[in-house]
Parts: C-alpha cells; sequence; structure tokens
C-alpha cells in the first residue's frame, strides 16, 4: 500500500484538517470490509438516499446513529439457534456489522424505513439561509456608499 504525505499541502491552510482526515480516511480504506453491500442515491438536487441490503435482519436488529457528522449504521441479531434444522448450505449472512458513512457539511438524516430486507436511510441537505450564496449590490454612480463608524 501506497502512502502519500499531504503536509506540504497543509502547511500554510487553517480549518482543513477535516479535509486531510478524509484523504487519509480513503488512501486506508478496507477493501475487504464491504458486508452488507450498500447503493448511495441523488434523488434530487439536495436528497439522497443510501440503501443497505441486509437481509435477515429485523428492525430491532438495527441501529441508526448520527455522531458528529457521521452516520454509523450497526446490525446485531440475537444468536437462534434451532437444533430441529441443519443447514445444507448457508448463504444468507447474519453476521454483526457496522457501517460508518462520512456526512458532507449539513446533510441530514431525515429518516429510514426496512422493507424487503433492505434499509433506505433518506438524507437531504439543508444549507442554513446565512451561509446561502446572497447577492451585494454595488454603489455607483449617483449611489452614495454609506460608510458605518466604530462607536
Amino acid at each position: 500500500m501506497r502512502t502519500i504525505d499531504f503536509t506540504p499541502l497543509f502547511r500554510h491552510s487553517v480549518g482543513f484538517d477535516r479535509l486531510e482526515r478524509m484523504l487519509d480516511s480513503a488512501m486506508r480504506h478496507d477493501e475487504g470490509n464491504s458486508y452488507p453491500p450498500y447503493n448511495i442515491e441523488q434523488l434530487g438536487e439536495d436528497r439522497y438516499r443510501i440503501t443497505m441490503a441486509v437481509a435477515g435482519f429485523g428492525e430491532n436488529d438495527l441501529d441508526v446513529a448520527v455522531n458528529e457528522g457521521t452516520l454509523v449504521v450497526t446490525g446485531r441479531q440475537e444468536d437462534k439457534k434451532d437444533e430441529n434444522v441443519a443447514f445444507i448450505h448457508r448463504g444468507i449472512a447474519g453476521r454483526a456489522f457496522e457501517r460508518r458513512f462520512q456526512l458532507a457539511d449539513h446533510i441530514e438524516v431525515k429518516g429510514g424505513a426496512l422493507e424487503n430486507g433492505l434499509l433506505h436511510i433518506e438524507l437531504e441537505r439543508v444549507v442554513p439561509e446565512e451561509k446561502k450564496p446572497r447577492k451585494i449590490e454595488i454603489a455607483g454612480g449617483d449611489k452614495k456608499l454609506v460608510e458605518s463608524k466604530a462607536a
């Protein structure tokens, strides 16, 4: 595995430590951890959905939480052993899992639903009014620029 040093990029910047952590995390991504499989869909300009294949898990076996910009989905089943059942082939995974998704700024989790073995998590980008772009009027010609003086 190749390691990239991003230190020169961040030497003259302030507040980009989150970007550095995200890049570092992406470089260390473990390809072997692919359970459960998932899709990320864009449903509109500011709406998204994460769909996870969680066959065999019920609503009480799943937990969805958001903590400091990270969506954490965990699944854990009670160990149900039936001595009268002998599996010839067991292909439906029932192992415990934890899947983490780093949420971008202003992304909120709006809800979730479990149907037909698929867990759907609805997300929406909600940008506060003070963060939205706004038009600044430029004074010119016959308009006077109003200056504010400190008291």
